[in-house]
């Protein structure tokens, strides 16, 4: 029996039009391809464009009316696992990232998700994804044990593309071994 790469979608969970979000997801797409064993998906938050959550039913009922959320359910849907890319603001994740995942609840149960933060300070952005756990947690994710932290990365993306510090490749094989690991893509027999 043969089963198919694990399909992980690489979520850049930030909105901002000159967000650094989207070089650090081209840069881990790149790093999961090489990882192999994945066939990835970059997701970009925004590019999906969700308004605040608008559905007049609950997610965990998966009623929806609209196209765009019927739309990002399918998106989500077709997933294994995810790896999020996300900056820290004030302390913690982006509302917008928040609102994208409460749009839903069965799309998102027993997936992996791995993070990757960032921030312009010392921390790396490790505050929000600390806050982000029990959010996955509460929708029925299973997060990585272990996850990357960027400090400094204003000074990372010269040009546009992000140059990984030293080490920062071998921290994101970790939590993609660990993404794999705890992935059960289906298998085609």
């Amino acid at each position: 029996m043969n089963s198919h790469p694990i399909r992980l979608h690489i979520v850049s969970a930030s909105v901002r039009p000159t967000s650094l979000a989207r070089p650090v997801a081209r840069w881990v797409a790149d790093r999961a391809r090489e990882h192999g064993g994945f066939e990835v998906t970059p997701v970009d938050l925004g590019e999906i464009a969700l308004p605040f959550l608008d559905e007049p039913e609950y997610a965990s009922s998966g009623i929806y009316t609209h196209p765009h959320t019927r739309a990002w359910s399918a998106l989500i849907d077709s997933a294994d696992a995810f790896l999020f890319v996300l900056p820290m603001y004030n302390g913690g994740f982006t509302a917008p990232f928040k609102n994208a995942v409460d749009f839903l609840y069965r799309e998102w149960q027993g997936k992996p998700a791995g993070l990757v933060s960032y921030s312009a300070g010392g921390t790396g952005g490790a505050p929000a994804a600390a806050m982000l756990r029990p959010v996955l947690e509460a929708v029925g994710m299973v997060p990585t044990a272990s996850s990357v932290a960027v400090p400094g990365i204003t000074g990372l993306v010269p040009a546009g593309a992000f140059r990984a510090p030293q080490g920062l490749a071998g921290e994101l094989a970790t939590v993609l071994d660990e993404v794999a690991a705890l992935s059960k893509a289906p298998v085609i027999a």
